[in-house]
Order: C-alpha cells, then structure tokens, then sequence
C-alpha cells in the first residue's frame, strides 16, 4: 500500500536542507512560496530519502484571491506520494516557475492550466494555449469567466472557421 508522505514530516526534511525557507505544513500537504517551487522540485526528486521522480499530476485551485497550484509526486521505489503546493499572489496575472526543468512531465499539464486558467508558467519551454485557440476570450476554469472584461460573452456565438448563412430578404 503507497503511503502519504505528510506534510509535517515533508516540511522538517525540507527545513533540515533549506534552513531559511519559510513554508507552512499541514497534515497532508506542504505549502511553499512560489519562488522556492523549482528548487525544492529538485530537492524531492534527488534527495535518496524522498526520491519523488515522478510527477503524478499539476493542477490548480481558483480561490478568487488566489490560486492555488499543487503538485503530486510519486516514488515509485519508496512506494509513497506526496502534495506540494504554491500558491499565487497576483489574481489577475498569475505567475509561477515551471517546473518543467524538474520534470519534463509537467510540461503538457502546465500549459493545461494555462488555458484553462490562465496561471503563466515563467520558464516553460512552450508556454501557450494547448485546448482552446489563442483569440479565446478568458480562462474558462476561472470563477470569474462569466464577467469577461470589455464586454466580451464567454462561449462562442459560432464555431471558429464556421461560415455564417447569408440572412434571406
């Protein structure tokens, strides 16, 4: 059975390593500054204790005064997971380091969430939209999508490339 590597636990090894990182914990998960995030990637994935070579998934919480992106990681040879989370502190232009350089894996998930909703990922290798096309008005994963600004509708009137029937007389 894989065990959850706590986020109390997690946050003491990360301190042994990383003495001035200030990062708040709790049961199952741990929470570091946005800036920290590659760095402390590198060190779960290299450190022979944590071992966390794999990235299960990257994924983000709108809060509406935030969001919130969290990482699950896996190691597969010490059988156990565990959640890192970071979070924004600009709303309205989101920005976090990739963590594509930690794991190549984050890199189609990354630009996931940046169409989706629209948390940019500085240093990301190919940061632009992967679902929607790149006139999309807004993140449609946002809670605040259905108050676009300018005016702007969210859903589309017509399918793009979609010709519009001539109106009879």
């Amino acid at each position: 059975m894989t065990k959850l590597f706590g986020g109390r636990e997690l946050a003491a090894r990360l301190a042994e390593q990383f003495p001035d990182l200030t990062l708040s914990s709790e049961e199952q998960y741990i929470v570091v500054p946005p800036a920290d995030i590659e760095p402390i990637a590198r060190f779960l994935r290299d450190d022979p204790q944590l071992d966390f070579k794999f990235l299960i998934s990257v994924t983000a919480v709108d809060w509406l005064e935030y969001f919130e992106v969290v990482y699950h990681l896996q190691s597969l040879s010490k059988n156990h997971t565990a959640v890192v989370k970071t979070l924004t502190t600009d709303h309205d232009m989101p920005i976090v380091p990739s963590v594509v350089p930690v794991w190549q894996g984050a890199q189609l998930q990354e630009r996931e969430i940046y169409d989706l909703m629209g948390i940019r990922f500085d240093g990301h290798p190919d940061m632009r939209r992967i679902f929607l096309w790149d006139g999309f008005p807004g993140h449609p994963l946002r809670k605040d999508f259905l108050s676009l600004p300018s005016g702007l509708q969210p859903g589309l009137q017509q399918f793009p490339r979609e010709s519009v029937p001539e109106q009879s007389q």
